[in-house]
């Protein structure tokens, strides 16, 4: 464990895998979520001091806050899509060294270094809140549409990440999502893909690099040069959808 019965925390990137696992395993998890919601924000920013330890971090926490509430009152994943005011994705819900934080404040604020959520990854915010942008990742890695899970039933497995593999976690995540949800009919000429790589296409720097990861992982052929079609995406609400990475 990454805390001991005092509360001290060696790494929180390890205390967010604790989480995931507890939440994973039905294990009482009060004491790291209450921990996470306390400690200093210099404290958590001067502990995440490698990239690996910001990815781990952040994925862990979407992922294991997700079910948390879900779990908790999965009434709320109805709530999604509205307009007008807050929805499931958009609601301070998440207390991190005391901000409270919406899924969309981690994936496409921390994560994604802010860009605009609907610019299908080509924009970026205009106005950045100052304690998301001192977590930013150093760089923004397209691999975490294939590893965070926002509760559907297309969404990816989850798994604990831990900050010692995490560069190895997320090329196996990606290329085990991207097997499952891709379809190619070479005597069509034509690739089916996630839905994902349509929303987030300017993550990939396009289509086209977003193809190129797929041939990178020996999906399509090298030399393939096919039309592209998006699949459904099924929002019905799925938990505990767990793998080991």
């Amino acid at each position: 464990m990454a805390a001991d019965t005092l509360g001290s925390v060696a790494s929180y990137a390890e205390l967010s895998k604790d989480l995931v696992e507890a939440v994973r395993d039905g294990e009482p998890h009060f004491m790291m979520t209450n921990r996470l919601a306390t400690v200093p924000e210099d404290e958590l920013y001067q502990n995440l001091d490698s990239e690996s330890d910001k990815k781990a971090f952040w994925i862990n926490v979407y992922n294991a806050y997700v079910q948390i509430l879900l779990l908790d009152k999965p009434e709320l994943f109805e709530d999604r899509n509205s307009l007008f005011g807050y929805n499931f994705f958009t609601a301070p819900q998440v207390t991190i060294a005391g901000k409270e934080l919406s899924f969309d404040d981690i994936e496409h604020g921390i994560m994604r270094r802010s860009k605009i959520k609907l610019s299908l990854g080509y924009l970026d915010q205009w106005f950045v809140d100052d304690f998301i942008k001192r977590f930013w990742w150093d760089k923004l890695d397209p691999r975490i549409h294939f590893v965070i899970n926002c509760g559907a039933a297309s969404c990816p497995y989850i798994a604990p990440f831990d900050p010692d593999r995490v560069e190895e976690q997320l090329r196996i995540g990606a290329k085990e999502y991207l097997e499952d949800t891709t379809d190619y009919y070479p005597e069509e000429n034509r690739v089916e893909v996630t839905r994902l790589i349509s929303w987030f296409r300017g993550d990939f720097g396009g289509i086209d690099g977003a193809i190129e990861m797929i041939k990178s992982y020996g999906i399509i052929p090298e030399d393939a040069d096919p039309s592209v079609d998006f699949k459904e995406y099924d929002w019905t609400l799925e938990l505990g959808n767990y793998k080991e990475l």
